[in-house]
């Protein structure tokens, strides 16, 4: 078919192929097309793949600590009150166990103790004198981790861990800045221990403070027991839980504890809680590989005192009831054991 010219102005010419290109035309315009296809197709794909790794790439980041963080920074004491002989090339993590009142630190602490490479020195800083200034806690600290620091449960020359048991309201928050410096400048771990069932933690300690008074085991108070009289006879106890601030003093403890978490994020730490510890056997196995220790079946001569349901423990159990019923708290009426009728 001919060609045609159309003009359109003077010094405009355009010419127009014909309506109907030939079969050749046609093939080699479907091939292009199906190159520039498989070209913009493989390159999208490529793309795509790319941004999914990075989105993969940032979830693993998120959710996995890098290497370095995992690996307990290595330490070689030189005590000054005895010589560690053959194991002073035998290095030494650095740990403190942070918590509060009632929430299992004890227990916890005697299974670390069970391990035949590790010295926990229990709580230190209750003794006020200790914890009145930083210069002291500091001072108390090195004395910790450069092992001159004797309990029943040091193991002195071979020890691979070292640390001590350290409660919230014992200097902690009140010298955190000064304290996450030091830890981060030592290389100390810190292992978060808490309870999710506040609730129980409550009970425990209006029982405990109410032996400290009463001194329920033939006129001697005992925090923790190692047989299952001692434990009935400390459980028999009920106490009345003040209905009217439950609920304030249920939230003031979270944020005591979400603040501790906050001061000391930039740590190296792990966070426990006592539930999983009682419940997951797994739990103890963490701690050891979060220590870097040789792992070992962890033993405890404790006894647990408020055994049961709840109820059977709080003498006003129908007002506490009542108050935490239909609130952000109701789960610690049903919570660990058997259901209250």
């Amino acid at each position: 078919m001919a060609e045609y010219i159309c003009l359109f102005s003077k010094d405009t010419l355009i010419i127009k192929p014909p309506k109907k290109s030939s079969l050749f035309q046609r093939t080699i315009a479907l091939w292009f097309a199906m190159l520039c296809g498989f070209y913009l197709y493989g390159t999208c794909l490529k793309h795509v793949g790319t941004f999914t790794m990075l989105k993969f790439q940032n979830i693993q980041l998120i959710q996995k600590p890098s290497l370095e963080a995992q690996i307990p920074t290595l330490h070689y004491p030189k005590p000054e009150s005895f010589s560690r002989g053959e194991c002073a090339l035998n290095p030494v993590r650095f740990f403190a166990i942070i918590s509060m009142q009632r929430s299992g630190s004890g227990w916890f602490e005697t299974l670390l103790n069970s391990h035949i490479n590790v010295s926990s020195n229990g709580e230190i800083f209750s003794v006020i004198d200790r914890r009145n200034n930083v210069s002291n806690i500091i001072q108390t600290l090195e004395r910790v981790y450069n092992l001159d620091w004797f309990t029943s449960a040091s193991k002195n020359e071979c020890s691979a861990a070292v640390g001590l048991k350290w409660m919230l309201n014992q200097g902690l928050m009140e010298h955190h800045r000064e304290i996450v410096e030091y830890f981060n400048h030592r290389g100390i771990s810190a292992i978060f221990l808490f309870r999710r069932n506040l609730l129980r933690r409550m009970v425990s300690i209006l029982a405990n403070s109410y032996d400290r008074k009463a001194k329920l085991l033939n006129g001697t108070h005992k925090s923790h027991v190692h047989s299952e009289q001692e434990a009935a006879a400390l459980s028999s106890y009920k106490p009345i839980i003040n209905s009217t601030s439950l609920i304030s003093d249920l939230k003031e403890v979270e944020m005591i504890t979400a603040r501790a978490l906050e001061n000391f994020n930039s740590t190296r730490h792990m966070v426990l809680y006592y539930e999983d510890l009682v419940t997951n056997q797994t739990k103890l196995k963490d701690v050891q590989e979060f220590l870097g220790l040789p792992l070992m079946e962890l033993t405890s001569r404790q006894v647990k005192i408020h055994k049961g349901s709840l109820c059977d423990f709080v003498s006003n159990w129908d007002d506490v009831n009542k108050t935490l019923n239909g609130t952000e708290y109701e789960r610690f009426l049903h919570a660990d054991y058997e259901e209250c009728h």
